[in-house]
Formats: C-alpha cells, sequence, structure tokens
C-alpha cells in the first residue's frame, strides 16, 4: 500500500494538520501541565486521509493518557481549521526518528568516554 509521503498532496495535508494540531495541543498546555514537552514532529496520513499519525519528540504515560482525554476535541480543531471531506481519526505515538537519534547520541557519548 503507497504511502502518503508518495503523494505532494498528502504532504500538504501532513504539514497543514501538524502545524494545527501543534498549535491546539500548545494551547491546551496551558490548562494541562501534562502536554507542556509534548512538540509535535510530523503526521502521517493514510492513503484514504481516514487516520493520521501525529508523531512527537518524547510520550510519556502521563502525555499518552491527555492525549487520548483531547484527541476528539484536538480532532474538532482539525475539523473547523481544515477543509477536508473527513477529519482524519488522529492517533498519537512517539517518533521513531528521535529515540534513534538519542540511541546514537548514547553511542558515541559512551565510544568518546571510552576513548579518553
Amino acid at each position: 500500500m503507497p504511502s502518503s509521503r508518495d503523494y505532494p498532496r498528502a504532504l500538504r495535508v501532513n504539514e497543514v494538520l501538524r502545524q494545527v494540531v501543534a498549535e491546539e495541543l500548545e494551547r491546551l498546555a496551558d490548562a494541562d501541565e501534562r502536554l507542556r514537552l509534548v512538540t509535535v514532529t510530523s503526521v502521517d496520513t493514510s492513503a484514504d486521509l481516514r487516520s493520521a499519525t501525529v508523531y512527537l519528540g518524547t510520550l510519556d504515560e502521563d502525555a499518552a493518557e491527555a492525549l487520548e482525554e483531547r484527541r476528539t476535541q484536538v480532532q474538532r480543531t482539525v475539523g473547523r481549521q481544515v477543509r477536508m471531506k473527513r477529519t482524519p481519526r488522529l492517533h498519537f505515538a512517539a517518533d521513531p526518528a528521535t529515540s534513534a537519534g538519542r540511541r546514537v547520541e548514547e553511542i558515541l557519548r559512551r565510544l568518546h568516554e571510552e576513548r579518553e
């Protein structure tokens, strides 16, 4: 199945969704401290635009709980601000690139310490 990254329109939709979700989460963080350190890194929509995975820089248990509690509210905001036939169902996940980057940094740090 082709990824949404294969289509220029999907890339634009992903970027618009990333901006809208990030702004809404920033607004919600004022009322819910569990969302204060949540950073939206990217969004990947399915080919049919019925669902979208919102990737976050970090996703601890408290933030995941808060996001699930606020998911429908964020989806409503997306529905109001983005003209789409359907508002995609949002899913939140930790960005695998961020965790991979942290692992690489840790390995490099250990190698550097071993050399000294």
